[in-house]
Order: structure tokens, then C-alpha cells, then sequence
């Protein structure tokens, strides 16, 4: 790959015939004059694509074929992106190896320089659930228009601005690029993907910000945080068991944990642009009297994309009734509940984008965590604690600790 400095940013590029097996694309990017700012706000990164064909037998073997018999040439056996076939054909080895991998992190702009290097074919280009900006072509700038698909001619060369969403949504997109086709001959009918890959970043977590005196190391230079109901939970320093029992609980926990989210939204939707300032910390527990039947939605939101938890209860099992995808709806889920014969757990996977519906009876008193089984999930503080109370009978009372208990 070649640079060099020019008044104007573009592309140019040129196949060099080394010998009768093998052909080599030399990419020359066009940088602007020292000092000379792009058109468009600077991207975060630049990445060359490149396509071209892949021909199972020599190229130039097929160019004299078909000046032989005076009929075209045959066509190849695949196209490539920057020289991988992609995940849809049969000569594709494994998909991690033979397929193009571009990761990007979200809420950036990345310049895309595209060259088609194919020999015969004009190619469609398109990024899934992606808007790509042109800003460039053949090297000369062009006034910036956006567009789902392009159309890139067989030599021609197209920047684009790519603008990643502004939250990770975990997830894979491909890209794709297939011929464009107008003649009668017979061509490569066919698609080649590349991958657009955004950095995993724990999902389903909030940011909190960042002290002024501080270098932190989450997403946008920020903390991650984890909530139920808006609420991260704060380990206390006194044991919750010991504070509950004695009476202790001043200065070590509170019981205002709220039973519904402060701040409802479209949970498996875009999330609002200020959901940081909605969190808050604190040791708030959930207090439920001796013998009460408690049904309990569990929702994954979307706030830096969505995943899936291990939801684990302390201290009791639980019957799964019901579960589903996007936003629970309290009018119509419910009668879709399995109260029949539904599946007891003391874990239960909370599906990506999804709920889940779950029952038990607060028969054993005591204090209860419930928290994500991932650990690190735990440790930025996606937990929440139950207070069962003591029921009416001596068997239905929490027991002392015993007398051989280290002090604190």
C-alpha cells in the first residue's frame, strides 16, 4: 500500500502482472496537503476494502482461453472483500479465517476506502442496518449525500462515511457486495460478506461517570454500572443477616427499594440519551411479610445493547410461568402464563431482549440475595436483597446464630 500527499483525498489503484499465476492490487491513497483539513469532520479510523474476484485456475490462462474460442471468458469462483470469500461458499474453510472481520466501536465515524477490483463486475455494496455517506469517488470530493446500497463500477474507487451507532449493540452485521449485471453473457451470480463486528461491551449496564480526578476504563471513558430498578446495589460493610436480626439496620441499609422502575421506557427499544442520570446507589432492600406469594417480572433492557443474565435466587426455588421476547405486557402476557406445570429453578436464564415471569412463596425467613451470576455483572452491582419476615409460629421464625459465631 502506497500514500502519497495530494491537494484532495481519493484513491487510485492499478493491477500489476507479476508473473502467469498470480495478479496483485496496489492500493494508493491520496492524502490532503499537509495542513489541509478534510471536507467532513475527521474519521476515527480508515479502512481499505477491497474487492476483487477469486479464479480456481490461472487468470491469464482464462483471458487467452476466451480470446481463443472468441467467447467470454469463464466467470470466477467467488468474489472476495480484501482477499476472503466470505461465509457463503463452499471453498470458505472456516468462517473466522476465510472472512473478513472489521471491528468498530460504537458512536465513531470510519472512512471506508473502497476499490473495486473485480475484472468483469460492477458490485451492489451495502452494510446491514447501516447508513453509509458518500464523500468521494474517482479521487474527486463529492457533495455528501447518505444511501443504503451503492453501486461501485469494475476500477472505481468510492470513500464513504460509516457512522456506528452510538451504543454497542453486541451483535454482527454483514456486509455484503453481489454484481451488478446487464449484458447476456453468463457472470458470478453470487454474494460475498465480509463481517462488521462492534466491541464486545458488557451489555445490558449503565455508565456512571467518571471523577474528574480519575482515569476510568468503560465504555466513553466512563464506569460501568449494573441496576434493578434503577437502583445499583452497594455492599454494606455490617453483614445484612446480622443488621436484620438485631434490629441494626440504621446507617446499613434501607428497605425503599421501589417495586417498579422509576423510569419506564421501550425496555428492548432505543434507550433515552440520559438513562446514566437515572441510576442510583444505594443499599435499598425489598421487605415481603412471612407466607406471601410473590410473582416477579424480570426484563432485559437495551441500554448499551442487550444480553442474556443467569438469574439466581437466595434461599428459596422458584416456578418459571411464563417468558417471551421484547417488552413484557402486563395486559396479554399474563394469560399465556403455564401455571400447570411450570419448571422449578433457582436459576433462570433471562433471555437477550426478553423476560422472564417467575413465582415462589416467602416461606423461609431471612435475607436473601438475588443478583446476575455473572460475577462481574455482580460486582457492578446488578443485585437486589429480599427481607422475608418471621411468621406467626416458632418453626416459622429465623433462627438465631450460633453461639460459636466469630464477632465481628
Amino acid at each position: 500500500m502506497s500514500r502519497i500527499i495530494s491537494p484532495f483525498i481519493g484513491m487510485a489503484f492499478d493491477r500489476f502482472e507479476m508473473d502467469e499465476q498470480m495478479d496483485q492490487h496496489i492500493p494508493i491513497i491520496i492524502l490532503p496537503k499537509h495542513g489541509t483539513p478534510y471536507p467532513f469532520a475527521k474519521p476515527y479510523k480508515e479502512v481499505p476494502i477491497i474487492f476483487g474476484e477469486w479464479f480456481n485456475t490461472d487468470p491469464e490462462a482464462v483471458i487467452r482461453q476466451a480470446l481463443q474460442t472468441g467467447g467470454g471468458p469463464i466467470v470466477s469462483d467467488a468474489y472476495i472483500i480484501n482477499g476472503l470469500p466470505g461465509p457463503f461458499y463452499k471453498c470458505s474453510a472456516k468462517v473466522t479465517i476465510d472472512t473478513f472481520n472489521l471491528k468498530v466501536k460504537p458512536g465513531k465515524s470510519y472512512l471506508l476506502l473502497l476499490i473495486n477490483a473485480a475484472l468483469n463486475e460492477q458490485l451492489f455494496f451495502s452494510i446491514a442496518n447501516h447508513t453509509l455517506t458518500i464523500v468521494e469517488a474517482n479521487a474527486v470530493y463529492v457533495k455528501p449525500f447518505e444511501t443504503e446500497t451503492l453501486l461501485i463500477a469494475s476500477g472505481q474507487t468510492t470513500n464513504v462515511l460509516l457512522q456506528t451507532k452510538p451504543y454497542s449493540p453486541n451483535a454482527k452485521f454483514y456486509m455484503t457486495a453481489r454484481p451488478y449485471q446487464t449484458g447476456l453473457g453468463t457472470f458470478d451470480n453470487s454474494t460475498v460478506a465480509g463481517i462488521l463486528e462492534y466491541e464486545k461491551l458488557p451489555r445490558c449496564l449503565r455508565l456512571s461517570p467518571c471523577q474528574s480526578n480519575k482515569t476510568c476504563l468503560g465504555a466513553f471513558g466512563d464506569k460501568f454500572v449494573g441496576s434493578v430498578n434503577n437502583v445499583s446495589f452497594t455492599m454494606p460493610k455490617t453483614a445484612l443477616l446480622q443488621a436484620h436480626y438485631f434490629g441494626h439496620s440504621k446507617g446499613v441499609y434501607a428497605t425503599n427499594f421501589p417495586t417498579h422502575p422509576k423510569f419506564p421506557f421501550n425496555y428492548t427499544g432505543t434507550p433515552p440519551e440520559n438513562m446514566n442520570i437515572m441510576v442510583s446507589h444505594g443499599t435499598k432492600l425489598v421487605v415481603v411479610p412471612f407466607n406471601t406469594s410473590v410473582e416477579l417480572i424480570m426484563q432485559d433492557t437495551s441500554i448499551l445493547g442487550v444480553e442474556d443474565h443467569p438469574l439466581h435466587l437466595h434461599g428459596y426455588n422458584f416456578f418459571v410461568v411464563g417468558r417471551g421476547f421484547g417488552k413484557f405486557d402486563p395486559e396479554k402476557d399474563p394469560a399465556k402464563f403455564n401455571l400447570i406445570d411450570p419448571v422449578e429453578r433457582n436459576t433462570v436464564g433471562l433471555l437477550s431482549r426478553g423476560w422472564v415471569a417467575i413465582r415462589f412463596l416467602a416461606d423461609n425467613p431471612g435475607v436473601w440475595f438475588m443478583h446476575c451470576h455473572v460475577e462481574t455483572h455482580m460486582s457492578w452491582g446488578l443485585m437486589m436483597v429480599w427481607i422475608v419476615l418471621d411468621g406467626e409460629h416458632p418453626h416459622q421464625k429465623l433462627l438465631p446464630p450460633p453461639s460459636n459465631l466469630p464477632k465481628c
